[in-house]
């Protein structure tokens, strides 16, 4: 067997490696080359800003610059759904009685109320802080039922429940959460309405505000 020169086996070995070079640094095009814009992290940020985008929701409330969190919510901090931002939820309510109407996407009876919720929202204007509460950590489905039923109601994302383990409200849904301007509990209210007249009434019975 006739053996190949060394300069040829050099100049074999030089070009293998210049080919390998060009193989390794060669652009791909591949489904499965990522580029920055396709970081799931990027991609999951920009679907919640098109989420919260179409449901057009309320910011939720600021407390005062005074504002002190009393009664059971306070120190609990949880997302507004218009925008992500954390929210002292005792704070931003300070001051004013509330409706806190807890709900959940996967819940019927919620879905058919919260539009309910929205009208007396509307009727009862400035006299009492209205803020619906997701106790479900699934803040897409939130966000697309939301935007379902047309409710732009400002809300928060409770995840872990936080605010129905606060008041002590059993694990259904809906509930609806009666606070006084002290931030008290006046009622748990553990059904859903039968109407926005039946809300009224029993905001007025409770919390002496009339709508």
């Amino acid at each position: 067997m006739r053996r190949i020169p060394v300069a040829a086996r050099l100049a074999l070995a030089g070009l293998i490696t210049v080919v390998a070079l060009a193989v390794a640094l060669w652009p791909r095009h591949s489904d499965d080359t990522a580029t920055v814009g396709d970081h799931p992290a990027n991609s999951a940020t920009t679907a919640a800003l098109a989420a919260r985008t179409a449901a057009g929701l309320t910011q939720c409330p600021v407390p005062a610059a005074d504002a002190v969190g009393r009664g059971p919510l306070a120190g609990l901090g949880l997302g507004c759904l218009a925008d992500g931002n954390p929210v002292d939820l005792a704070a931003a309510l300070a001051g004013k009685p509330a409706l806190l109407n807890l709900w959940a996407y996967w819940c019927g009876p919620c879905a058919k109320e919260l539009p309910d919720v929205q009208e007396y929202a509307r009727r009862a204007g400035n006299a009492i802080t209205v803020l619906t509460v997701h106790s479900d950590p699934d803040e897409a489905r939130a966000l697309a039922l939301l935007t379902d039923v047309k409710v732009t109601l400002p809300g928060v994302l409770d995840p872990r429940a936080k605010v129905r383990t606060a008041v002590g409200a059993p694990a259904v849904l809906p509930v609806s959460v009666l606070l006084r301007a002290d931030g008290s509990v006046a009622e748990v209210v553990v059904r859903a309405f039968a109407g926005v007249d039946d809300i009224a009434d029993t905001v007025a019975n409770n919390l002496g505000v009339a709508a």
